[in-house]
C-alpha cells in the first residue's frame, strides 16, 4: 500500500531534473536537492513520522534531538490523517503552531486547544505529558520534563489541585480561670517562654503554667503593698523578670523558683519589659526606659529617655540591634544598641501605642497599634525610615504578635468589638476573626512552636488558641495541646 505523503517515482525523477541546475549553482552536495531544504516537508516529515520511515536504518534517539518515531504526537490530537492528505497536513500543522506558540510565548487570550473535551481530557492523565521522547519514560516530576511547561502554558490544563484555604478553628481549645487578672490596658501580665512555660501575673502573684503537663505553681507573692505590672521570659527561658508597681524589677531563677535580684531605678510602676540576650530593658510610668545589665553589679546601665508619658510598649528586633518603645504620648519611637535619645520618631498614632512587633520574615520591618482613638496598625521600614502602610481596624488595638512559620500576624482587641484577628501580610486580608473574650483582649504570647496564641482579658479568663500553621506542615496540630477541649482555674 502506499504511503499517501511519498510522492511517486515518476514525480520524484522530474522534480531531480527540473532542479538539477539550481542544486548546483547552490553547490549542494550530490544526494541533497532543494527539496530537501524545504521547511514544509520537513515539518510534514516530522509529523507523519509514523508513515515515512526510512528501513534501512535504525533510528537513534539524543537527549536534545528527539526520537520522531517514539515522539506521542496523539497527545495533543495530532495524528496524522488516513484519507485527506492536503487537508490534514494544513489542519494538524497549524494545531502543532499553536501549540508550539503557547509553549514558547505563553497562551494567548481567546485561544481554545484544539480537539474535544474528552481529547483534551488526556492532558490531565499523569502518564506521557510530553510531545517528544528521549528515552524510556521514568516516573518524575512532570515539570522537570517540561523545558516549557506545558501544565502552565496550556489553557485548561489543571496539573495540581487547588490548595484549600488553611482552616483556623473558631472556639479555643483550652481555658483557664485568671482570677484578679487586671482590666489595664497599659500592663503586661502574660508570658510564654521558650521552654513552653507560662507566667501569669495575677494581683500581687505570679504563677507558672507548664504547657506539657498543666501543673501550675506559684512563683512568688509580692505582698499587700505591691502588684505584679509586667513579667517577661529571658530567651534562654529559665530567668523570668517581674515587673512591680512600686517601680523595682525582681529577676527570678524559674527552674527553681529563686529570686535572683531585685533591681531599682523606677520611680513609678514597670509596665513593660523586653529583653535582648543579657540586657533587660524596663519601661515605667515615669516615662523613661532603663536598660540592665543582669552581669552587672549596677542596677541599670543606660537610661533612655525621650517619652512625655508613660512607656507601655517594648520590643527588641530579633537581631538584637534595635528596640522599639511606645508610649501613652501616642509616639512610636526606634532606638540602637548605644543611643540614649530615639533615632527615629514615628508620630501618626493619635493614641497610645502599646502593641509592638517586628517581623521575624524582613530585617528593619516594625508594626505598631494604636489605642482607643486611633485604632489603627501601621507598618514602617526602619531600615529606610519610611511609613509603609496603614489599616483602620475599627477598634483600640492592644496587642500584636508576628507568626515566625508564615508571614501572617495576630492583633487583638478592646473597645468595642474585643476580637482576635488573623491577618496575612503584605495584603492585610482577614483570614479569621475570633471571639470569645467579654471584656477588651489586652494581654498576648505565643507559643515556642509558633502555632498557638494565648490572649487574657479583664473577663478573668486566658483562651488557648491554633491560629498558625507548623513550620513543616500548614496542617500539623500544635504539640501544646491542641486535641481536647478544657476549662481549669490557675490557681
Amino acid at each position: 500500500m502506499e504511503d499517501p505523503t511519498v510522492t511517486p517515482l515518476s514525480n520524484q525523477s522530474s522534480t531531480r531534473t527540473l532542479h538539477s541546475s539550481s542544486s548546483s549553482q547552490l553547490n549542494l552536495p550530490p544526494n541533497m536537492s532543494l527539496e530537501t531544504l524545504t521547511p514544509s516537508r520537513q515539518i510534514d516529515r516530522m509529523i507523519n513520522s509514523n508513515h515515512y520511515q526510512s528501513p534501512s536504518r535504525s533510528i537513534y534517539s539524543d537527549r536534545f534531538i528527539p526520537s520522531r518515531s517514539g515522539s506521542n504526537f496523539a497527545l495533543f490530537d495530532i495524528s496524522p490523517p488516513a484519507n485527506s492528505p492536503a487537508e490534514g497536513r494544513e489542519d494538524h500543522s497549524s494545531a502543532y503552531a499553536s501549540l508550539l506558540r503557547a509553549a514558547l510565548f505563553g497562551p494567548e487570550t481567546g485561544v481554545v486547544p484544539p480537539g474535544t473535551p474528552e481529547k483534551r481530557s488526556l492532558l490531565m492523565s499523569p502518564p506521557s505529558r510530553n510531545i517528544f521522547r528521549y528515552k524510556t519514560e521514568t516516573r518524575r516530576s512532570m515539570h522537570s520534563l517540561s523545558p516549557f511547561e506545558f501544565d502552565d502554558a496550556v489553557p485548561g490544563v489543571n496539573h495540581s489541585p487547588v490548595k484549600a484555604p488553611r482552616k483556623i478553628p473558631r472556639s479555643p481549645y483550652k481555658v483557664l480561670d485568671a482570677p484578679a487578672l487586671q482590666d489595664d490596658f497599659y500592663l503586661n501580665l502574660v508570658a510564654w517562654s521558650s521552654h513552653n512555660v507560662l507566667a501569669v501575673g495575677l494581683g500581687n502573684c505570679v504563677y507558672l503554667w507548664n504547657a506539657c503537663s498543666s501543673k501550675v505553681t506559684k512563683l512568688c507573692d509580692l505582698g499587700i503593698d505591691d502588684s505584679v505590672c509586667s513579667v517577661g521570659w529571658a530567651q534562654r527561658g529559665t530567668h523570668l523578670a517581674v515587673g512591680t508597681s512600686n517601680g523595682k524589677v525582681q529577676l527570678w531563677d524559674a527552674s527553681r523558683c529563686k529570686k535572683v535580684r531585685t533591681m531599682e531605678g523606677h520611680r513609678l510602676r514597670v509596665g513593660a519589659l523586653a529583653w535582648s540576650s543579657s540586657i533587660l530593658s524596663s519601661g515605667s510610668r515615669d516615662k523613661s526606659i532603663l536598660l540592665r545589665d543582669i552581669r552587672a553589679h549596677e542596677d541599670f546601665v543606660s537610661k533612655l529617655s525621650g517619652h512625655k508619658s508613660e512607656v507601655c510598649g517594648l520590643k527588641w528586633s530579633y537581631d538584637n540591634r534595635e528596640l522599639a518603645s511606645g508610649g501613652n504620648d501616642n509616639r512610636l519611637f526606634v532606638w540602637n544598641q548605644h543611643s540614649t535619645q530615639p533615632v527615629l520618631k514615628y508620630c501618626e498614632h493619635t493614641a497610645a501605642v502599646k502593641a509592638i512587633a517586628w517581623s521575624p520574615h524582613l530585617h528593619g520591618l516594625l508594626a505598631s497599634g494604636g489605642g482607643t482613638a486611633d485604632r489603627c496598625i501601621r507598618f514602617w521600614n526602619t531600615t529606610t525610615n519610611s511609613h509603609l502602610s496603614c489599616m483602620d481596624t475599627g477598634s483600640q488595638v492592644c496587642n500584636l504578635v508576628w507568626s515566625k512559620n508564615v508571614n501572617e500576624l495576630v492583633s487583638t482587641h478592646g473597645y468595642s468589638q474585643n476580637q482576635i484577628i488573623v491577618w496575612r501580610y503584605p495584603t492585610m486580608s482577614k483570614l479569621a476573626t475570633l471571639t470569645g473574650h467579654s471584656y477588651r483582649v489586652l494581654y498576648l504570647a505565643i507559643s515556642p512552636d509558633g502555632q498557638t496564641i494565648v490572649t487574657g482579658a479583664g473577663d478573668e479568663t486566658l483562651r488557648f488558641w491554633n491560629v498558625f500553621p507548623s513550620p513543616k506542615s500548614q496542617n500539623t496540630e500544635s504539640e501544646i495541646g491542641a486535641s481536647s477541649y478544657g476549662r481549669s482555674i490557675i490557681r
